[in-house]
């Protein structure tokens, strides 16, 4: 099938990577003529594993393409998918819905016999008849259907999680759109995977359902790791003691700093925002919201407890800066609010991230260092923000050696406390009292 993906941020450029390689004739379209350029040259401008090889791959076997010039991928195309970004607008975290309105205006007056109009974008619910809406407007003879088919990719994984995922959401009440969706996504049926046709208005909510259950079921696990610290009780056994259960399980139950990223914080903001204006407030959601971001806030304090409550002229280290491991993304990462607060307590902050090079625009007054080592050396404290692999097998000795005082805040967790205090370090983690 033709596909035209308008957008190529994230969600675009991995699904239109992904579609080309079941086989569809895909062109992605970006208005960044400089984006689209870079692309051609074969540069991917997001870190994701495996996706350079697989848009090379895709691109040199003539399936994947790149272009500036929306109007004959449109005109020629089967289904246009809108993969464009929906920041929470500044001010009221409702999310900005003008890149979405505008790519609908410009795909009205483009289309060419029967299009299905596809919605990958994350958006409130009643966006899709918005899009009707605008097209019938701009082009009143045109033949199109309006089909909601939110994705569900985790950073880091998104390849896997596109050809293998655990269902594919699609909404819509046409026929021909669900023929033309069946077809997009047959070579997910020899995995059996569920497609779940909905209404249109069902299948934008389970979108934000799932990001706000999941956000929910971080910040429960963080307030129990804080209840355990009070009670002298192991946040990971308790975790792996509710997560055998198969009613819970065992996934999004890993108690840190909080969530950050490009979909939690600004997903379930912008939840809370459509049930308030529904009359029908999430007082969970709402909670989840506030908790979370004041214990971003609150964990540079857990630095200065190891350090005796004072942070002036001390070095601290910083290892992992991005929201997650095996992305590059900076969007509400914990780093954000907690290298601030380190800062404005007196301490330098030296750091190292595998892939955070966006880090350096947003935290002025960083040494940003070329290893963990480099980051550790010198330091009154390090504190471990991102549960990058590299970071799970440090030599120990050798930082120890590196550093002016044994100070470790592990905020994933990812070293035993009995091993560190065996090697002489004083440390701190989450929840394990």
């Amino acid at each position: 099938m033709r596909v035209a993906m308008i957008g190529t941020g994230y969600v675009g450029l991995v699904s239109g990577a992904c579609f080309a390689d079941f086989g569809h004739d895909v062109v992605c379209i970006d208005k960044d003529a400089g984006k689209i350029a870079r692309l051609k040259q074969g540069e991917i401008p997001i870190f994701e594993p495996g996706l350079d090889a697989l848009v090379e791959r895709n691109v040199r076997e003539g399936r994947l393409s790149f272009s500036v010039d929306a109007a004959d991928a449109v005109r020629n195309a089967d289904a246009v998918f809108i993969a464009v970004g929906t920041p929470s607008r500044r001010g009221d975290g409702y999310a900005d819905l003008s890149y979405v309105h505008a790519a609908a205006e410009e795909i009205a007056g483009l289309m060419d016999g029967f299009t299905v109009i596809v919605t990958k974008s994350t958006v409130p619910v009643g966006t899709g008849d918005e899009i009707e809406d605008i097209v019938r407007k701009a082009s009143p003879n045109a033949d199109f259907a309006v089909v909601s088919n939110p994705e569900f990719l985790r950073e880091g994984a998104a390849i896997e999680d596109f050809k293998r995922p655990d269902r594919v959401v699609v909404g819509t009440d046409d026929e021909r759109a669900k023929a033309v969706m069946n077809e997009l996504y047959r070579p997910l049926f020899l995995n059996e995977t569920p497609i779940v046709f909905t209404g249109r208005r069902t299948s934008e909510l389970i979108k934000y359902a799932a990001n706000a259950f999941l956000a929910l079921k971080i910040t429960f696990i963080n307030e129990i790791a804080d209840l355990c610290e009070a009670v002298g009780a192991d946040v990971q056994q308790v975790a792996r003691g509710i997560g055998l259960d198969k009613r819970i399980g065992n996934k999004f139950l890993n108690a840190g700093p909080g969530y950050g990223g490009s979909c939690f914080p600004k997903d379930t903001l912008a939840l809370v925002r459509t049930a308030q204006d529904a009359k029908a407030p999430l007082r969970l959601i709402e909670t989840t919201v506030e908790i979370n971001d004041v214990r971003k806030k609150a964990m540079a304090g857990r630095v200065a407890d190891v350090l005796e409550g004072d942070l002036t002229g001390k070095v601290i280290g910083v290892l992992g800066l991005t929201f997650k491991p095996n992305t590059d993304d900076m969007r509400d990462a914990p780093s954000l609010d907690i290298v601030p607060a380190l800062q404005a307590m007196g301490a330098t902050v030296q750091a190292y991230d595998p892939e955070g090079h966006e880090a350096r625009q947003m935290l002025p007054g960083v040494a940003f260092k070329a290893g963990p080592y480099e980051a550790v050396e010198g330091a009154d404290a390090v504190v471990i923000i991102t549960e990058w692999d590299q970071f799970r097998a440090l030599d120990l000795d050798r930082m120890k050696t590196l550093m002016k005082s044994p100070n470790v805040v592990d905020l994933r967790n990812i070293y035993r406390p009995d091993d560190m205090r065996a090697r002489g370090f004083r440390y701190s983690s989450i929840g394990r009292g």
